[in-house]
């Protein structure tokens, strides 16, 4: 296979020589456009899959991230109605959703607090997709910088160019949007400022990274353990450590409790009940039980053993392999990389999802001092740490050509591994979501679609509740009262129990995709009766179906060729279902 074609793509030749400022203008301007790429693509990506409704699965957290950030507009900071169908409450309990439900139980998220300003100029989930690739294309930039302190020219770029060609940070920029997207703008800046021994910045920035989340403080405690096995500033790490476990422990056993019992009677047994019996732990017993069984933890980091190599090939391969013998990228990525692999299931092993962005500041942090303290020999004797207060040094020794060839063939496969997966289902307008049986819905159906949903999302209320099927959710999420089809109730800010007042169900995208997604297939075959049961109770009357998009009200008469259309609509759905009526 030839690679020759990126060659002619603007990465930094053979033999560049001559004034040191202009090398590093030519270095910059290409950092720049692979950015600039990267930032167009992905919200190219964002945008499509918003505005025609194919954003399928991931769509839920979009819509709560959303009311979110519009409830918090309002001084209702961190209350979502629709991350309470999600609580303990109501998954567990029986429960009805509530209005005036704090996240804050499920996630601790209060550097999301940084983005209210920039929300409020243009409120809505576009914003948020905005901000999301922004954060994410500037800690590239950063990167760079960060790179820069220790190597040339040259390779700061490819290693720039590795970070934006990563599955783990593609996948993740183009799923909804997520609170971990902050994280290597973070992590990138803070180690820069440890480079630069900015002291205020560094601390501000360690600060910043456990405010992200709950579970941000393995990943700066990481950091801290760099600090101290690498002997550059032990007291500093030894801070750092104590620092984020201390963090974490409290914040998971103490303040998260106060808001809600999701931490221990959810999150944790989803995610680490096979060490402990019974339906609830703290992070503290987890943790207990995980130290008290070694060799349950040995199993769960080997098993299943392919899947988990597959993993770290598809973190390490960006890179060309090199935080595999990077001992900083083992150290700093290890602990993050251990909770995921602590975990049950299989969805933290994938790059898709937000996890894996985590990984990737230890890893390409890893890469760089690599280079800086054995690559070099690679490359010469040129200057592997310039001297901070004299100028950058031009690049003398650029990559060996069979380095470079091969790197390349790493990037080309990452890509080429990003695309195949189809990362969140970004690329299903050219992709097919599934081969065997065929599952592919072309642009052109899927705008013609979106087209017989806008119409009945025009028809309701900014201030009215909904219920909504959950790729429709974002688009109706900038209100108080919401929630996810087929729940119909919810408890207001008066306390009282009400039921939505408009319901919006799209069940061709689900017709769609059941003969080859289970949860799909799942989720159609309750949202039929629990639809009978709406239509038949007369509470809520069936105004009109689109392209097999029902548009309910309530206290209103149905339209009698809209029940007509549903007799012959749900015939075909449940002959598709193999459950003929």
């Amino acid at each position: 296979m030839s690679f020759s074609w990126l060659t002619r793509l603007p990465w930094p030749r053979e033999g560049e020589s001559g004034n040191p400022a202009v090398l590093i203008t030519a270095a910059q301007r290409r950092v720049l456009t692979i950015a600039l790429i990267f930032f167009s693509l992905t919200l190219l990506l964002l945008c499509q899959r918003y505005f025609s409704f194919t954003a399928s699965y991931v769509s839920f957290d979009q819509g709560i991230f959303n009311q979110v950030f519009w409830n918090g507009l309002r001084g209702d900071f961190f209350q979502s109605s629709l991350s309470s169908t999600l609580s303990t409450p109501v998954v567990h309990d029986g429960e009805v959703p509530r209005v005036a439900y704090h996240r804050l139980g499920q996630h601790f998220t209060p550097a999301l607090l940084l983005w209210l300003p920039l929300y409020a100029i243009a409120p809505g989930p576009i914003v948020l997709m905005i901000l999301q690739v922004t954060l994410t294309t500037s800690a590239g930039l950063v990167l760079y910088a960060l790179a820069r302190h220790y190597l040339a020219p040259n390779l700061s770029v490819w290693l720039t160019a590795s970070y934006y060609c990563a599955n783990a940070v593609i996948g993740p920029t183009v799923a909804n949007f997520h609170d971990l997207c902050q994280i290597p703008l973070f992590m990138f800046g803070l180690l820069l400022a440890l480079e630069k021994q900015w002291w205020w910045a560094f601390g501000l920035l360690s600060v910043l990274t456990l405010l992200v989340r709950e579970d941000t403080g393995i990943a700066l405690f990481g950091v801290g353990a760099y600090l101290i096995l690498s002997r550059r500033y032990p007291q500093l790490g030894l801070a750092v450590c104590s620092l984020s476990f201390l963090y974490v422990l409290s914040l998971t056993n103490v303040i998260m409790p106060f808001f809600s019992e999701d931490i221990s009677r959810r999150f944790m047994i989803e995610r680490f009940g096979q060490y402990v019996e019974g339906s609830e732990a703290t992070t503290v017993e987890i943790v207990w039980a995980i130290v008290r069984r070694p060799w349950r933890m040995a199993i769960e980091l080997l098993t299943p053993f392919g899947r988990k190599v597959e993993y770290l090939l598809g973190q390490w391969l960006p890179l060309a392999l090199v935080p595999a013998i990077a001992p900083a990228a083992w150290i700093i990525a290890g602990f993050p990389l251990l909770a995921i692999f602590l975990q049950r299931g299989q969805s933290p092993l994938s790059l898709n999802i937000r996890y894996a962005i985590v990984v990737v500041p230890g890893l390409w942090y890893g890469a760089i001092l690599w280079w800086a303290q054995v690559g070099a020999g690679w490359l010469g004797k040129w200057p592997g740490r310039p001297d901070p207060d004299q100028p950058a040094q031009p690049e003398t020794h650029p990559l060996p050509r069979r380095l470079r060839q091969f790197w390349i063939t790493c990037l080309v496969l990452a890509l080429g591994f990003t695309i195949a997966s189809n990362p969140n289902r970004a690329l299903s307008f050219i992709i097919p979501d599934s081969i065997n049986p065929w599952v592919y819905i072309s642009p052109v159906r899927q705008w013609q679609h979106a087209q017989a949903i806008r119409p009945f999302l025009a028809e309701i209320p900014p201030t009215a509740s909904v219920s909504a099927t959950t790729h429709i959710v974002p688009h109706l999420s900038s209100r108080r009262e919401i929630v996810r089809f087929p729940d119909l109730r919810l408890r207001n800010d008066q306390g009282k129990v009400i039921f939505m007042d408009y319901v919006i169900a799209d069940l061709w995208q689900l017709q769609q995709y059941q003969v080859a997604f289970k949860d799909d297939r799942q989720k159609l075959e309750a949202m039929i009766p629990a639809i009978d049961q709406m239509l038949t109770s007369q509470d809520y009357g069936l105004r009109a179906i689109r392209d097999g998009v029902l548009f309910c009200q309530r206290d209103a008469p149905s339209d009698p060729q809209a029940l007509a259309d549903w007799t012959t609509l749900r015939q075909e759905l449940l002959a598709g279902l193999g459950n003929p009526p």
